[in-house]
């Protein structure tokens, strides 16, 4: 719940003076009030210290680090590249196979080996169905945000499909270690591609009801229309991506303007804010985005399933990856933006460093920039359209 702060007496620097753990000094009418780390709308173990003047926020200064997973230490302490798989999962627990997916493939351009067609397709497949269910918490946790309850649970019930469709691939609904360097751990099961076709037929028309039910809600609207706007400059100089970037209009996705793996063999469009009920990156835009992107990922899963050659799942490389001398950068489009491996290879069997651009803990450096001058009961929905996981941004 949000609270009172008691301040230490090391914050007082003079007689009637009080400063913020950023080194800001409070005027006569302002506090500092407390959000998290264990208020339920932060998504996730983060504290946010606000200035408030009255009931209008002045700075908003996050504190993370309640979540560290110490990932890239652990992989480079790894004995072998495969090993560091699970750890990339454990990263953005809710869009695990993207995690996976960039690490593979930043390995794979050390090794300059080219994984079979069948591993292209269905990690494609993979990567956009998790997007699918990453988007649907994203929009039914805001929902609740909002104050709209209902939402949440059609959310939640169309997700566990996906993650049916992930337990009979793999045996796990959260954390799959699923694609491996130089293909899958093993081959989709026989009626996947049938289920999945199911899938795709059944929620396209789910997303116009939940349009229905929250987007264009008169009360969701009226609490994310103008509330948080991002605009496009700033989103720009902050490094933002993904749906955060793309909400304030950025007509930039990396599946397409840098693309990987076999985005180019598809048919489909990014989609961007507009500022359709209020000012172009806004809170509303951010959502509409993530909408939107699902009706795109239905798209491309589909042509994916109608093209799925036959073949191995599994590149011919040796047990033991030792990879040549060298470096790689490697960027992908998760649901939540721009996600970077830059590995170095000394030549031995694990890697030297390996260093993650999460773009969680990018998108969340924003928040102060948009939060400035709303009320404090808009912050909870301000920090919901970020679509932060603090297992990302901490890591």
């Amino acid at each position: 719940m949000i609270e009172s702060k008691v301040l230490p007496t090391t914050y007082v620097t003079q007689p009637g003076a009080i400063t913020t753990s950023s080194g800001k000094t409070l005027r006569t009418d302002e506090m500092i009030i407390n959000m998290g780390p264990q208020h339920p709308s932060t998504h996730g173990v983060l504290r946010l210290e606000i200035v408030v003047d009255g009931e209008i926020i002045v700075d908003v200064i996050p504190h993370i680090g309640y979540l560290h997973r110490c990932f890239e230490k652990h992989a480079e302490h790894m004995t072998n590249y495969q090993q560091v798989i699970p750890y990339c999962d454990r990263m953005d627990y809710v869009a695990a196979m993207n995690n996976e997916h960039g690490y593979a493939i930043a390995v794979e351009r050390l090794l300059k080996i080219q994984v079979p067609e069948r591993v292209e397709y269905i990690r494609i497949i993979m990567a956009e169905l998790q997007r699918i269910a990453s988007h649907l918490i994203a929009i039914g946790t805001y929902g609740i945000d909002a104050g709209a309850f209902t939402p949440f649970l059609y959310c939640f019930t169309d997700r566990e499909k996906i993650l049916d469709l992930f337990e009979m691939t793999c045996g796990a609904r959260l954390l799959y270690n699923y694609i491996w360097v130089g293909g899958l751990s093993h081959d989709i099961p026989p009626k996947f591609v049938d289920q999945a076709k199911e899938f795709c037929k059944y929620f396209r028309p789910r997303i116009k009801q939940f349009n229905d039910l929250l987007t264009y809600n008169e009360i969701f609207v009226k609490r994310t229309a103008n509330v948080g706007v991002l605009p496009k400059d700033v989103a720009i100089n902050y490094s933002s991506s993904g749906p955060m970037l793309r909400g304030s209009g950025v007509n930039w996705d990396l599946r397409r303007d840098d693309a990987y793996s076999i985005y180019d063999r598809f048919e489909w469009e990014p989609q961007v804010g507009k500022g359709e009920v209020g000012t172009v990156g806004d809170c509303w835009d951010r959502h509409i985005v993530r909408m939107r992107e699902m009706e795109q990922s239905v798209s491309i899963v589909e042509q994916a399933l109608a093209k799925i050659p036959e073949g191995n799942v599994q590149a011919a490389i040796p047990k033991r990856i030792r990879p040549d001398a060298g470096e790689v950068y490697l960027r992908t489009e998760t649901p939540r933006g721009e996600l970077g491996y830059y590995i170095i290879s000394d030549g031995t069997a694990s890697p030297y460093r390996v260093k993650v651009r999460a773009p969680a803990f990018v998108n969340l450096s924003v928040l102060p920039e948009i939060s400035r001058g709303a009320m404090i009961a808009d912050l909870v929905l301000i920090a919901g359209s970020v679509d932060i996981v603090l297992g990302e941004v901490d890591r």
